[in-house]
């Protein structure tokens, strides 16, 4: 058993914010309560002055297993993710082969019970070998334990055959996770004054928008959930503020880096800040920050996109789009909460209990009988990011030598402690 005493539990499913114990037992939270006797504990651990909170949900990360383990493996990419909070991740389909079918997902979720240090869920691709022609083996694949579908990285450009998709997800229960880009826009960074500046070819915010509108179009026709990820523009925002008016179907995410960073980070030519979708100007990330504030934003998802030097280390047209983001997420994001954006309970909810809602999964709280997913953070500690010092095989971050504040101390997955630093 393990005993965590003396710290703020802060639980947005149920508003607990108070100073408690939580004594773990086997895989699950045992008792929640002051003043719990330490007998018959083995492990005591003081978290006086610091936060309790529930493990972190990533709904959008790469893990790049199978195919591309010189970025990623499931074992590092986990260990990343214990880190810096997340007890659970959905990884992404475009691995090598792709997650089209019931025996790529059976080899994840093998490979994550023998090495993953968190839980990983699959997510499978809407159509075989992300190609966009034909639909993938979703059947088979939700039965091998896939919790959404997505062709990340792209969008679905043929309208009747996501319908189709979406008809066939409604009819499993699985929810849709659509980047939303018209490929027909091609460009590396943001159309914009940064754009004009560099040279570089740029994208414009419409790109994202149209793809945006015509997602929630045939979602709400279909009559499935879709959730639209890694939002960037002040566009988006104001159709997601919208749409949330109309349809319970549709939730959105975005990223640190879209609420952290400008298109100005890419004028140095600097390939750590060369994501997809590119980062925008100054009035939309103003734009995103609001709607992480009045609720529009549901979710805060880190994109976890790890790469080895050799393609972020060449010209920035050429190079693999990406930030390395799930050992920054935490502390970026409560950067929210020092400068008045969010209440800390309101930032927890988009990285928990907002995320597992989505996905239909048991996690996500704290309470008695409930699977002990925990972690124990400083939310004042200051540090300063070294990306040599990642856990992760991707040291591709553009927020290398910042100083943040904020910082996850201990992860416990189902009771058994995967990461600790206290």
């Amino acid at each position: 058993m393990i005993l965590i005493r003396n710290g703020r539990v802060l639980d947005p499913a149920s508003c607990l914010d108070e100073v408690l114990d939580i004594l773990i037992d086997g895989e699950t939270i045992a008792r929640i309560d002051k003043k719990i006797a330490a007998a018959g504990a083995d492990q005591v651990i003081d978290a006086s002055g610091l936060l309790v909170a529930p493990g972190l949900i990533d709904v959008h990360t790469h893990l790049r297993e199978p195919g591309y383990e010189w970025k990623e493996t499931i074992a590092t990419g986990t260990m990343a993710a214990a880190r810096g909070g997340f007890t659970s991740i959905v990884c992404m389909a475009n691995t090598d082969p792709v997650n089209d079918n019931k025996s790529v997902t059976e080899y994840i979720m093998k490979k994550a019970r023998a090495e993953g240090a968190v839980r990983v869920f699959p997510c499978g691709a809407i159509t075989k070998g992300l190609k966009g022609e034909d639909l993938s083996e979703m059947a088979e694949m939700r039965e091998a334990g896939v919790v959404a579908i997505s062709d990340d990285g792209k969008s679905v450009r043929n309208s009747a055959l996501f319908l189709k998709a979406l008809e066939y997800a409604r009819l499993f229960g699985l929810p849709t996770i659509c980047h939303c880009q018209d490929e027909s826009f091609t460009g590396v960074v943001h159309e914009g004054h940064g754009s004009l500046i560099s040279g570089l070819d740029a994208v414009p915010p419409v790109a994202e928008e149209i793809m945006v509108q015509r997602d929630i179009s045939i979602a709400r026709y279909v009559g499935s959930p879709v959730h639209i990820t890694h939002i960037s523009t002040g566009g988006t925002v104001d159709i997601m503020r919208h749409e949330k008016g109309r349809s319970p179907l549709v939730t959105c995410d975005t990223c640190p880096h879209y609420f952290t960073l400008t298109d100005e980070a890419t004028l140095t030519y600097d390939t750590n800040a060369k994501v997809n979708p590119p980062l925008r100007s100054r009035a939309d990330v103003d734009a995103i920050r609001e709607g992480l504030r009045d609720g529009t934003i549901d979710m805060i998802a880190t994109d976890h996109a790890p790469h080895d030097p050799v393609s972020k280390e060449v010209e920035f047209n050429l190079a693999s789009s990406g930030i390395s983001g799930l050992e920054t997420a935490l502390a970026l994001s409560l950067s929210l909460v020092h400068e008045g954006v969010l209440d800390l309970r309101a930032l927890l909810a988009k990285m928990t209990v907002n995320p597992v809602r989505m996905l239909n999964l048991p996690y996500g709280e704290i309470a008695v009988g409930k699977p002990a997913d925990l972690i124990v953070f400083s939310d004042r500690a200051e540090w300063t990011v070294d990306r040599n010092a990642f856990l992760s095989k991707g040291k591709n971050t553009p927020f290398h030598g910042m100083k943040l504040r904020g910082r996850n101390l201990l992860t416990v997955v189902a009771g058994r402690i995967v990461y600790n630093e206290l």
